[in-house]
């Protein structure tokens, strides 16, 4: 384990704080044997919440975890003993958000001038979800003041620039190694639309940004298997992919990008957020995907050459 990192910080009453980053911001989780060009990422399943900032929140150590994909690493985790990598964030979405443009940020939630290349009028910032939100997904405001904007830039360059430094390596590696890559984007959703009057959402979405990210027959050969596992199943409604899917799916260059939504319901309590005993049989299930999806990258991987030459 590295050492540990530290970040001065002046908290929002004018006082010296100081993050302190035990961890790194990535976990990579490597197989004996990398059998097929494919990588899992799980970016928002990370839960190491560091102390000053769950003390500076507004929010109770609960609320602050509801818009975290629990525990999608652990699901996904399988797929590592199956051939490929497993690469997961160590810190959560609400402390950073590594599925969104390194500078998606809104100047309400600062003191100071935010940098001229911020994007600031983006619907994600809008929402309140930026690279820093301003609320976890239920809409609760999680700092009560402003506070400065120089260490918001300090927390992107400590995590989210090492987090997407290593993506780009792993599938770079992998494009080297087998002429193509495909990223599975691994997350979670909750199990009911918002304002929605209790509708259920499907157990799986797939997203590839309408079509753009991803070979066609990989998301019809995946929708099949998860079908076949007895799973609801639906493509881009309501999540089509985020910033990693748009971003890394290139699949003129061999590169494609899948994201993977897990109905929480499968497998845990959404209100109490605790496991339940739907995870074992889910974990499972998704080791079963894992290696359908792998022999499918074996199998696609002269095909999505061709295509890109």
């Amino acid at each position: 384990m590295m050492d540990e990192t530290r970040m001065d910080e002046i908290g929002p009453d004018g006082a010296m704080m100081e993050d302190k980053l035990a961890r790194p911001p990535f976990e990579i989780l490597a197989p004996a044997e990398h059998r097929a060009p494919i990588v899992f990422n799980s970016p928002h399943s990370g839960r190491c919440y560091p102390e000053t900032f769950i003390q500076r929140s507004r929010l109770d150590p609960v609320t602050i975890r509801r818009s975290e994909d629990m525990m999608v690493d652990e699901l996904f985790r399988p797929v590592v003993d199956c051939g490929a990598p497993l690469l997961r964030a160590v810190y959560p979405r609400a402390y950073l958000d590594v599925n969104r443009e390194p500078f998606e940020l809104d100047p309400k939630m600062f003191s100071g001038q935010l940098p001229a290349f911020a994007n600031s009028q983006s619907l994600r910032v809008a929402g309140g979800l930026g690279t820093i939100p301003k609320v976890v997904c239920d809409a609760a405001a999680i700092y009560p003041a402003p506070w400065p904007v120089d260490y918001a830039l300090r927390r992107i360059d400590a995590i989210y620039r090492p987090y997407h430094d290593a993506l780009r390596r792993l599938l770079a590696e992998t494009h080297v190694v087998f002429g193509s890559a495909i990223l599975i984007d691994c997350h979670s959703m909750p199990s009911t639309l918002r304002n929605g009057e209790g509708r259920l959402r499907p157990d799986f979405v797939l997203g590839d940004r309408f079509g753009t990210s991803c070979m066609p027959a990989l998301v019809e050969r995946t929708t099949t298997s998860l079908r076949a596992l007895g799973y609801t199943v639906c493509r881009n409604k309501p999540y089509a992919g985020g910033f990693i899917t748009e971003h890394y799916g290139r699949p003129r260059r061999a590169l494609h990008a899948l994201q993977i939504e897990v109905n929480r319901a499968l497998y845990m309590d959404e209100e109490k957020l605790e496991l339940h005993s739907g995870f074992a049989e889910l974990q499972k299930n998704l080791a079963t995907l894992a290696e359908t999806m792998i022999d499918l990258a074996a199998e696609f991987a002269a095909d999505m050459r061709d295509a890109a030459e």
